[in-house]
């Protein structure tokens, strides 16, 4: 039985607990967490929040999919085409690398397009193979993800600029 990675829904709110029974029951699981900077007043912090709010990703094979159907605070599994929404491994390490990376990441509804290919987008363009990661002057990134339907728009600090241009070159050396 090979493992995938797909989307479950979880109730509102219900991120944590979810990623925690899941934790419990050894079940490979990925929350993307959205720092967020905040400034009330003369005060100022950063907020953690879920990145995609109710939905926790899960590396599952077809039998765990029945046990984390038994869950409480889990609604049901993503679907599309009426099966379980599939995610690419590159598309789950595209988002591990932003969040890693971003402050303030907002997201946009894209078309869906399960077949195509994760690129960063933004102006002026640098094409790097299968992917293109391009900068902008405010030092915002965007990053396409064909099969979840969405564009992350991630602020990335401008220390972070050649992190950003040596992980897309690497990512070429990979699928060269």
């Amino acid at each position: 039985m090979k493992k995938k990675w797909c989307v479950i829904y979880t109730k509102s709110n219900c991120e944590k607990k979810a990623v925690a029974t899941l934790n419990k029951k050894k079940i490979e699981n990925y929350c993307p967490i959205n720092r967020i900077l905040n400034s009330k007043g003369n005060k100022k912090g950063i907020i953690s929040e879920p990145l995609f709010p109710t939905f926790v990703f899960v590396y599952v094979s077809e039998a765990e999919m029945t046990i984390i159907r038994q869950i409480n605070c889990v609604i049901n599994f993503i679907y599309w085409l009426h099966t379980p929404a599939i995610i690419k491994d590159e598309e789950i390490e595209h988002i591990q690398y932003f969040t890693n990376q971003g402050f303030n990441i907002n997201l946009e509804k894209a078309t869906v397009n399960p077949n195509g290919i994760v690129k960063i987008i933004s102006e002026p363009q640098i094409d790097i193979s299968r992917n293109s990661i391009l900068l902008s002057a405010r030092s915002n990134f965007k990053l396409l993800l064909p099969s979840l339907g969405y564009i992350l728009v991630a602020e990335i600090e401008k220390s972070s600029i050649d992190d950003v241009f040596n992980y897309g070159f690497q990512r070429r050396k990979m699928v060269s």
